[in-house]
């Protein structure tokens, strides 16, 4: 059942069905090169099917096998489903939380992976603490050949439940999917990752999950993720997408911010979030134009000032199409002369 903002119902595991500690779901679509890797990691950690569901959810890929990587690598211990058509990937995270029968779901892409302790380190946080609703840790950003490009940031020196988190993650994307557990009744009590989204899905999520329960920070970078240069998420910026999906987050998120806390609060919040992301959407159009990528700067620009129009995001819009400007001119004009 779907509710408001496109929110889909997670019903709760059915009585009698043995429930294991973790559920390891791990959902793919063309990414079989790369999910050798994310099993053996997740393998590297496994403490038993009594502990652990391990399960690649697959959303009917079209360009490659990974049910046969599957076969030879999980040996029998790692389940498979394939969806009967490809629904998309917020679907297919929904997929996952559905078909999860652990305390804890972990949501790992099939070309992410993780390092070694991710599951030690990330189960203390829930024993003994039934108030916990997710924990996450560090993670460091690789490229297509396994090179680390940097880490995400330290949000406090030791571990520990974050304070003020949400106002902080609603403002600005901070987590990213290999790095984070989440508490199967959280997923039931709020509901699954929104049909209306798709850039931006995960971050709200995480910032809905902040809204009502405590999270947990492990500061030692435990998970990988990886950057590619040919994803869903480049056709996007291509377009414009996907600062238009973050927008319509932002606004879903704010109903949920002033259940919580007085409205002009959560208004706020969320102004800050759009400023935030109007100038992300700059400097991803003024890399563009370093590219000469015309149409991937123009999209970006045009959705940077849908989501604010403040005398500094209006100026700084001005600056970098005349800098611009003058630099093809002057290009021009050094051209004719030779």
């Amino acid at each position: 059942m779907i509710t408001q903002n496109g929110i889909p119902q997670i019903d709760t595991v059915p009585k009698g069905i043995a429930r294991p500690f973790w559920s390891v779901m791990i959902p793919t679509y063309n990414c079989a090169a790369y999910l050798q890797q994310t099993l053996e990691s997740v393998l590297d950690q496994d403490i038993g099917p009594e502990q652990m569901q391990i399960e690649v959810v697959d959303d009917c890929s079209t360009k490659d096998d990974p049910e046969a990587v599957v076969n030879t690598i999980g040996r029998g211990r790692v389940s498979f489903y394939r969806q009967p058509r490809n629904v998309g990937a917020t679907a297919n995270f929904n997929s996952c939380i559905k078909r999860s029968i652990g305390h804890v779901v972990h949501i790992l892409h099939g070309d992410d992976y993780i390092l070694p302790s991710f599951y030690e380190r990330l189960r203390q946080p829930f024993i003994g603490d039934d108030g916990i609703g997710a924990a996450f840790c560090r993670h460091v950003y690789v490229d297509d050949f396994d090179k680390y490009l940097y880490t995400s940031r330290l949000e406090r020196d030791e571990c520990g439940v974050l304070a003020d988190w949400v106002e902080q993650i609603a403002t600005s994307q901070r987590i990213q999917f290999p790095s984070i557990v989440v508490r199967r009744s959280v997923y039931e009590s709020i509901g699954g990752f929104s049909m209306e989204l798709v850039h931006a899905a995960d971050w709200e999520m995480w910032r809905r999950i902040a809204t009502y329960y405590p999270v947990w920070f492990e500061p030692q970078p435990l998970a990988c993720y990886r950057l590619h240069t040919a994803s869903d998420t480049s056709r996007l910026v291509t377009t414009g997408r996907n600062i238009a999906d973050i927008r319509k987050s932002i606004a879903i998120a704010q109903q949920h911010l002033e259940n919580r806390m007085p409205r002009r609060s959560a208004r706020e919040i969320s102004r800050q979030a759009r400023e935030h992301y109007a100038y992300y959407a700059l400097r991803t159009a003024e890399n563009a134009l370093s590219r000469s990528d015309w149409i991937t700067a123009l999209a970006q620009s045009k959705e940077a000032l849908k989501c604010s129009a403040s005398r500094r995001v209006l100026r700084n819009t001005c600056t970098l199409y005349v800098r611009h400007l003058l630099n093809f001119a002057r290009n021009r004009a050094y051209q004719s002369t030779k």
